[in-house]
């Protein structure tokens, strides 16, 4: 959840800057090369088929945009005569500012996500504390006093919210860096993971369902 959620303001990001692009008229935002800047419909590069007038090309649209495999970033430094394009006119230092912010941005904006999903779900310390209070479980060792679990969760749930997210967002802008079959996003690569592991758990529990008590429970099915 916090990668789509970085994955959703990036592409924010994206799509305003492209409509402020749009709209020359408008004082001060309308074609600020600041905010973001995209080629014209007469550019060599949109009408030999290199680049799409939608793919940013400078200001704060291009830093935040997505890096689409190594031809981004990596292939131009070895070979700029066949990959020069895809540096889309800039500098390569500016290449590597690109994907540095991409890799701050989706690094810190996942853990930042982590927190708030935790918080907004009942899974903080505090809510975790009352749910094992009101189960009648405690954990070995301190009283069954919510201000005390929740002390002893609050040294475990906030520091694993913090790796976690940061270890998927690292692995989803890594994918991004390095490209994936289809051209999928890694955010995209993460959901389908994660959409196929539920599907999988699913099934394993209907099957459970059908076998015999004694299979069941051999099984560790709870049902």
């Amino acid at each position: 959840i916090p990668v789509i959620l970085v994955a959703a303001v990036l592409a924010n990001v994206s799509m305003f800057s492209l409509l402020l692009w749009q709209h020359p008229e408008w004082p001060v935002l309308g074609q600020n090369p600041i905010i973001g800047a995209y080629p014209g419909a007469n550019d060599y590069r949109v009408l030999n088929g290199q680049l799409q007038r939608t793919t940013p090309i400078g200001g704060l649209a291009y830093y935040f945009s997505n890096i689409n495999g190594v031809q981004d970033w990596l292939l131009p430094l070895f070979n700029p005569l066949q990959y020069g394009v895809y540096l889309r006119g800039l500098q390569y230092w500016q290449v590597l500012v690109h994907l540095l912010v991409f890799l701050l941005v989706f690094i810190g904006g996942s853990v930042m996500f982590a927190k708030f999903w935790i918080m907004t779900t009942n899974m903080g310390p505090e809510d975790v504390a009352r749910q094992i209070e009101s189960s009648g479980m405690q954990i070995p060792g301190f009283r069954r006093d919510p201000r005390i679990l929740r002390r002893v969760l609050d040294r475990y749930i906030p520091v694993v919210a913090v790796i976690s997210g940061a270890s998927v967002g690292a692995l989803a802008a890594g994918a991004d860096m390095i490209g994936t079959v289809g051209n999928a996003s890694g955010t995209g690569v993460l959901l389908s993971v994660g959409i196929m592991i539920q599907l999988y758990e699913a099934i394993g529990r209907e099957q459970m369902m059908e076998m015999h008590p004694v299979l069941r429970q051999f099984f560790g099915a709870t049902e």
